[in-house]
């Protein structure tokens, strides 16, 4: 499994509803446009969304399965406001009622790009990380946990240093060899061409190695691109 660099898991955080009952769809452009002028505004609390096995990074799109009914009404609200939602990653994924202490308190504001009911009651949904953000409280409401958040901003990224350019060239060759060998679409690889903020390159990159959960929570936690 640690030999494999790409995820190929889907977190385990199960949910349902009827294959039709689909949500219109933000088109990602759209979405990645707002991310690129500088994030959009988010509220300072959002419902929350516990995940398992897996760290989520910001620019990080992925399906996950919602099953819990915390979890499942955290989904219904965040589809009932802005579309927002705070990830943070449980400590011990085998935990069903995780508690404030068994959860990391950096995770990623994400947008809940596409949503499906499947016959099982579980919902299917379809997140993409917007920005990190640290929980500084919880607010208890059942049957949904919301949580107070603060932005996590890094630092100005140290452009046009001989440091930061051979690093960036580093991650650049590593993420296109991982994509190149598992047949990725051409258009992903031209992505990380495009990408001169350091930050964004290493989530990107962190995004899609086979790290172990403690060493992923580590580089989300992270603040200095250059140390990510």
């Amino acid at each position: 499994m640690a030999d494999d660099p790409i995820r190929k898991d889907v977190p385990q955080e199960e949910e349902t509803g009827e294959p039709d009952a689909e949500l219109p769809v933000q088109q990602d452009a759209d979405l990645s446009k707002e991310i690129k002028e500088g994030a959009p505004e988010i509220p300072n609390d959002l419902p929350l969304l516990p995940v398992r096995d897996i760290v989520i990074f910001p620019y990080m799109t992925l399906p996950l399965f919602v099953g819990r009914e915390a979890s499942i009404a955290a989904v219904d609200e965040a589809l009932g406001r802005e579309r927002y939602i705070f990830l943070a990653t449980q400590k011990d994924p085998s935990l069903e009622e995780p508690k404030p202490e068994d959860l990391y308190r950096t995770g990623t504001v994400a947008m809940i790009m596409r949503m499906l009911k499947l016959p099982d009651g579980r919902l299917k949904i379809l997140i993409q990380g917007v920005v990190k953000g640290r929980i500084t409280d919880f607010i208890e409401t059942k049957p949904t946990v919301r949580v107070q958040i603060e932005r996590v901003v890094e630092g100005p990224p140290r452009e046009g240093s001989l440091e930061v350019e051979a690093l960036m060239r580093a991650c650049r060759e590593k993420i296109e060899k991982i994509l190149s060998l598992k047949n990725m679409p051409v258009e992903i690889l031209m992505v990380t061409e495009n990408i001169n903020n350091p930050g964004i390159l290493a989530d990107l990159v962190a995004s899609n190695l086979r790290l172990k959960l403690e060493e992923a929570q580590g580089v989300l936690e992270e603040g200095d691109p250059v140390a990510r």
